[in-house]
């Protein structure tokens, strides 16, 4: 194999995956000085002129002319007098001489080495360009075409035929994916894996969310909006503080748009997720009343150590505070950052609900203190609940719950 034909066959590659010129040529100088140094231990005395564009190489190497006797003979840039004049007949001591050195000299294996190397050199590189562009690209849209629809993951293909991913764990539960649809996504994070870059996507971040306002509302996009936070439960609710510097501008209003038309093509990319918009305030009480819109509260106590807020409501609006499955009060919470209690007005209750105190001779008494804890005090509220968030925001265990659901059910049965 001959230098051109190494050189010219690497320029190909180099440039099918887009290597810059300045890149391939330290790439092929980086690869012959390491058979340069494995040939002559070290690669200080030689030169190395690459042409590229017509495969051409030269390699020399500069030595200083030193008497046969001389002890320096066999420093590594010292050449006896009598090796020197078989190179040139008429060289004297003190002249440097300088040798091209051809490819063919380091032998046909160092040479295919050379060429498995600038091969490996050119993926690896290719690695680092991919790992580190997308690694920019994190909390940023990006679309992909699936190519591959897996059980735990949707592989998709990007504009430039890289492989990226979406695991099971970062899609809308709604989402249904076949071969060859488009997805929008976020970058979430770029991982190594075996030495090969990983671009894991998300569909479930509340910065995917936050980027699809920015894209929909120019108000959000010019900054003139500020998005404060965003907190969801995947493809069922969002709830998305906004603020206004600019006091002719209502957030609330530019973010929903006319009769919904910009929150609408959200809702749809994001599987129907039902998104509040809320007008952020530092006045607490007021951002609290806002965060579990739609219900009406009657009063609030804010308990700033705990980090824990009593909400009171008439009775026909806990439900409305609660939410399906406690969705609403736990993106609430979420949102402002304390846990919320919702508690009935006293001496309020509804008809075909039923006082807990009803139900002491089934339900031990701490079980039922434990409930009215965190405003639960009629068997509606606590049914109206999931097990799950019950677990999550009382002391009860699993087991506890489901007696306590098998007691409350009967009653309306």
């Amino acid at each position: 194999m001959d230098a051109s034909f190494l050189i010219e066959s690497f320029a190909d590659f180099a440039g099918q995956k887009n290597i810059d010129r300045p890149t391939m040529i330290r790439i092929l100088e980086d690869v012959f000085r390491t058979m340069i140094r494995k040939k002559y231990e070290t690669d200080d005395n030689f030169d190395i002129i690459i042409n590229a564009d017509k495969g051409d190489l030269e390699i020399w190497r500069f030595r200083e002319i030193v008497d046969d006797d001389s002890e320096d003979i066999w420093d590594y840039d010292k050449i006896s007098l009598t090796e020197a004049r078989k190179i040139e007949p008429d060289f004297e001591i003190g002249e440097e001489v300088s040798e091209e050195i051809r490819l063919e000299h380091f032998g046909r294996r160092a040479v295919m080495t050379a060429r498995q190397t600038l091969i490996q050199k050119i993926k690896d590189l290719e690695k680092d360009i991919l790992f580190q562009k997308y690694k920019d690209l994190v909390g940023e849209i990006i679309s992909g075409e699936v190519y591959q629809a897996l059980s735990r993951e949707v592989l998709l293909i990007d504009g430039e035929g890289n492989e990226i991913s979406i695991p099971k764990s970062e899609q809308i539960p709604k989402d249904r994916f076949r071969k060859g649809d488009s997805i929008r996504a976020i970058v979430d994070r770029v991982e190594m894996v075996n030495g090969n870059p990983k671009i894991i996507l998300s569909r479930t971040s509340p910065i995917f969310l936050e980027r699809l306002f920015e894209s929909e509302v120019p108000e959000v996009y010019d900054g003139l909006i500020t998005i404060k936070k965003v907190v969801r439960e995947p493809g069922e609710r969002a709830k998305v503080a906004v603020e206004s510097y600019d006091d002719r501008i209502d957030p609330v209003g530019a973010c929903v748009g006319m009769k919904g038309s910009r929150i609408h093509s959200i809702v749809r990319e994001l599987q129907n997720e039902n998104i509040d918009v809320i007008n952020f305030t530092d006045n607490k009480e007021l951002y609290i009343t806002r965060a579990l819109s739609p219900a009406k509260i009657s009063n609030i106590v804010i308990d700033s150590e705990k980090s824990r807020v009593s909400v009171y409501l008439k009775p026909d609006q806990v439900s409305l505070a609660i939410g399906k499955g406690g969705q609403n009060i736990k993106l609430a919470s979420r949102l402002v950052g304390m846990e919320i209690d919702v508690f009935r007005e006293l001496g309020d209750f509804e008809e075909e609900d039923v006082d807990l105190d009803e139900f002491a001779d089934e339900i031990e008494s701490w079980i039922i203190d434990e409930l009215k804890r965190i405003g639960l005090d009629t068997a509606k509220s606590v049914l109206s609940l999931s097990r799950e968030e019950l677990v999550r925001r009382t002391d009860l265990e699993e087991e506890t719950i489901d007696d306590v659901f098998r007691v409350l059910k009967q009653e309306f049965e």
